[in-house]
């Protein structure tokens, strides 16, 4: 397939990135009690209401910074809709794939099995940008099993869930061979969260489960066009939003606010908010290395953004979605306040693509010259960038043209990366170009 087919492909099949409309509906989530985070992680400060300045900086990129030229070399092929990929972090080797209707496969040694690892398919609404979103395996995955997905439910609305593998080194989430048949371990769902979506579009869908026993949730802005509720700038709702919280059940709650979210307590903003005004942040990541914070935010007529957060901030930043798309006023088109808004590092226009797929900061040993280099990608055109993850202000360069529709970047247990191709059905690892 040509490049230019697949930017045809992208749209036609309606990729998860990309924008629909459909009508209006609430936006509802229990409430739940703020509690102290886990014993695991040091209690960070709090944080002010509002972030009211930028990250400033001069120096262009770091001195020396040559990243390579980059191609993709195919690990697997024949899978359905491949928008997810990475692996448990338990040293077993494995890739996990997830396919947007709803299930999850294993790659190991290079080779796709063919029994699922679960088989969410009776319970996730799939077509256009719903579907099985998103998967985080919890740090502790080796240990107890538990890991976490995200998704659109048959009336399209989101749920987080957490599931339990009673043997985590197997290569089926399930405790029985019954169970095996399907790969679907059921008995062990545990719902966690649930947002009403007004719109079948802008979901969201990125989870992380970090080494402090937090789960991090990335949420659409409810869909449409140009957010006609408001939900970015809208402190009340969980919609266009990144939201931090335990997992850990208290009492009738299933989730608790870690005491350290910088709104945590408070009445007039939903405590598990750690970051506002965002369009859809379909991917983000943390580097392994460093704990900065990087967010791929798809943007809406003419700029897709990426934003950074350097580790240790308190939180409570505003992106600000829908005042601005990128670095350019939306709403209002001229003039728009952006006193308090923190502004992308990064952004193209739609000159150069049209939706946006957040990377990872490279920290593997096969690409010496990559090493500490953000990598994102446009999921329509297939081109794929760097950035100087260093730099205060770095420069995107173009690495690679790949021709593929890049839905999401993975990383193994060694900080290898990989991309999965929504249109072509593949995995593919990063290398660099002979």
């Amino acid at each position: 397939m040509t490049a230019s087919a697949r930017v045809v492909a992208a749209l036609l099949a309606s990729t998860t990135l990309l924008a629909s409309c459909a009508g209006p509906g609430p936006t509802v989530t229990p409430v739940p009690t703020t509690a102290p985070l886990p014993t695991t992680a040091p209690a960070g400060s709090g944080g002010p209401p509002i972030v009211s300045s930028s990250p400033a900086g001069t120096s262009p990129t770091t001195s020396g910074w040559e990243p390579p030229a980059l191609v993709l070399s195919v690990v697997a092929t024949g899978l359905q809709r491949p928008l997810w990929v990475g692996s448990a972090g338990d040293g077993s080797g494995r890739l996990f794939a997830v396919e947007q209707a709803g299930t999850i496969r294993v790659i190991r040694d290079g080779r796709l099995l063919s029994q699922p690892y679960l088989d969410l398919r009776d319970r996730v609404s799939s077509g256009g940008e719903r579907g099985l979103l998103g998967l985080a395996f919890a740090p502790t995955f080796a240990r107890d099993g538990r890991f976490f997905v995200d998704a659109t439910d048959p009336d399209g609305n989101t749920f987080v869930a957490e599931f339990r593998a009673p043997d985590p080194a197997a290569d089926v989430a399930a405790a029985t061979d019954a169970a095996a048949a399907t790969g679907v371990a059921a008995a062990t769902e545990r719902v966690i969260l649930r947002i009403a979506q007004p719109f079948p579009n802008h979901n969201g869908g990125g989870i992380i489960a970090r080494p402090d026993g937090t789960l991090w949730i990335g949420t659409g802005d409810g869909g449409s066009g140009g957010d006609p509720l408001g939900n970015g700038q809208a402190r009340t709702t969980l919609l266009g939003k990144l939201l931090r919280i335990d997992p850990t059940a208290a009492g009738d709650a299933p989730y608790t606010v870690p005491r350290d979210n910088p709104f945590a307590g408070r009445s007039d903003v939903r405590g598990e908010i750690w970051a506002l005004g965002l369009r859809n942040p379909w991917r983000f990541s943390f580097d392994r290395a460093t704990g900065d914070l990087w967010i791929g935010d798809v943007g809406q007529d003419r700029w897709e953004e990426v934003d950074r957060v350097r580790a240790g901030d308190a939180g409570g930043r505003n992106f600000g979605w829908n005042v601005m798309e990128g670095r350019h006023c939306f709403s209002p088109a001229d003039g728009c306040p952006t006193a308090g808004l923190t502004l992308p590092v990064a952004e193209y226009d739609h000159g150069q693509g049209c939706a946006i797929t957040g990377g990872f900061v490279y920290r593997g040993a096969a690409i010496p010259a990559l090493v500490g280099t953000y990598l994102y990608a446009d999921s329509c055109s297939g081109r794929l960038w760097g950035l100087d993850a260093a730099a205060e202000v770095p420069e995107p360069r173009l690495l690679a043209s790949t021709g593929a529709s890049i839905a999401s970047f993975g990383e193994d247990d060694a900080g290898e990366l990989y991309v999965a191709d929504i249109v072509g059905g593949t995995i593919s690892r990063i290398v660099a170009a002979p």
